[in-house]
């Protein structure tokens, strides 16, 4: 295993072209055996939380499937796999015993490495970079950067502790603040006005459905079978009986036909009285699983693999929990600054909509062309299963990047206790 800096391959790219600054292009165009490529990006449909296709699945069985099917789509044998990292934010123990278990479903050998990780809703994200920078850094050639979640099984009084110590009760920082009340203090520190929220979500919705319509997510989803238990009552005799049955889920559950700024617009305030975050403008509780094989680049050649896209770099940046959504506004320019690019270099940008008002806050302080962000539409409308959406956004990226013929994208969201992460992507579907 060989290995090279980021820093250092920046060099070595400003070298090559006698000492001028990254450009879009040169950032497009160059490319070194060192660089670490994603061979695949897959991710299961999400579903609903309590009430959805999933509600009966256990997390572990998601992640199975995607491990499972990233490894079939790298055309790869899962014994050239040196390790997986798995973001996850509510299970017990982040999972990590019923995450090893998982991966022995999925076909992985005992001698690939497995490990769980909580940045909150960056988790997934941070499970792709940890891969990216463990073949930066030579320690493997090929991993697994994942996200799953389900709501369903471990939301609720889990994600909060039930006793905290005074000490950190009275710190300068309240980081047990819920993240409703986060956004409410965005929306009002920044002037986001409820009707904008509503504007914004409403074209989540449109934009997802339409991308159903036409198929655009297709490529990135594996159909998942899972048995539903229904009660039928039978039209004669009135009497009930439950009934086991097999369904196949291929599709997000979240976009809702007919979601229109009026309808919206009704809903009330879901964490302050006078407030405008609405369970209409905010992202949904959902289930769901992603995975990503990323690979240095000589051994992919090495192994024959399609490379979909170049992983880039990432930056995770802190700021005040008490506006958490304000993160994105932070790393996106900090990845940017390490690569060389401007915000309007980017053709894509997967932001992640926790909440429309921070969203919407990002989007404009940065400047970015709104026909830029999410044009698959974002969580309120998909879904934001917490330690899967970095994952998710991946696929949902590239694919998005591939039907456009567009080259370079940026995934990005807030997270809970206060920070932002972003990482770029160059597409490699010439």
């Amino acid at each position: 295993m060989t290995s090279i800096s980021t820093n250092k391959r920046l060099e070595q790219i400003k070298d090559h072209i006698s000492g001028s600054s990254v450009t879009r292009e040169h950032l497009i165009h160059h490319r070194h055996p060192d660089d670490v490529v994603i061979v695949s990006a897959v991710r299961t449909p999400i579903c609903k939380a309590i009430k959805g296709g999933f509600k009966d699945v256990y997390p572990e069985d998601l992640l199975a499937v995607v491990l499972k099917a990233a490894a079939e789509r790298a055309k790869i044998d899962p014994k050239v796999v040196n390790d997986i990292q798995t973001g996850n934010v509510l299970q017990e123990l982040g999972g990590i015993k019923v995450g090893r278990a998982a991966m022995f479903t999925a076909g992985f050998p005992y001698t690939t490495t497995y490990g769980v990780l909580n940045r909150q809703c960056s988790s997934g994200l941070q499970a792709c970079n940890n891969i990216a920078n463990a073949i930066r850094a030579g320690e493997i050639d090929v991993g697994i950067g994942a996200g799953v979640e389900s709501m369903t099984q471990d939301y609720g009084s889990k994600s909060t502790p039930s006793k905290v110590s005074t000490a950190i009760k009275t710190g300068q920082e309240d980081v047990f603040l819920p993240m409703g009340i986060t956004s409410e203090n965005v929306a009002s520190d920044f002037s986001i006005s409820r009707e904008d929220q509503d504007r914004f979500s409403a074209e989540s919705h449109e934009k997802a459905l339409r991308a159903q319509a036409q198929g655009l997510f297709d490529a990135e989803i594996i159909p998942v079978k899972v048995q539903q238990t229904v009660t039928i009552k039978d039209e004669k005799t009135g009497d009930e009986k439950k009934v086991t049955r097999d369904v196949v889920i291929s599709k997000d559950e979240g976009p809702r036909t007919g979601t229109t700024v009026e309808k919206l617009s009704k809903l009330k305030p879901a964490f302050k009285k006078d407030g405008s975050t609405t369970a209409g403008n905010a992202s949904q509780v959902s289930d769901g699983a992603a995975a990503v094989v990323l690979m240095r680049r000589s051994k992919a050649q090495e192994l024959g693999c399609t490379i979909l896209a170049r992983w880039c770099g990432a930056r995770v940046v802190g700021c005040p929990p008490r506006i958490m959504g304000i993160g994105p506004a932070l790393a996106i320019p900090a990845v940017l600054k390490d690569v060389g690019l401007k915000v309007d270099d980017v053709d894509v940008y997967e932001l992640n909509e926790a909440f429309a008002s921070q969203a919407l806050y990002c989007v404009r302080t940065l400047g970015i062309k709104p026909a830029k962000v999410n044009p698959k539409g974002g969580a309120i409308a998909l879904g934001h299963p917490l330690g899967c959406t970095g994952a998710r956004q991946v696929s949902t990226l590239i694919t998005q990047l591939h039907h456009s013929q567009q080259k370079i994208g940026v995934i990005s969201m807030c997270y809970g206790i206060g920070g932002g992460m972003a990482a770029i992507i160059v597409s490699e579907k010439d």
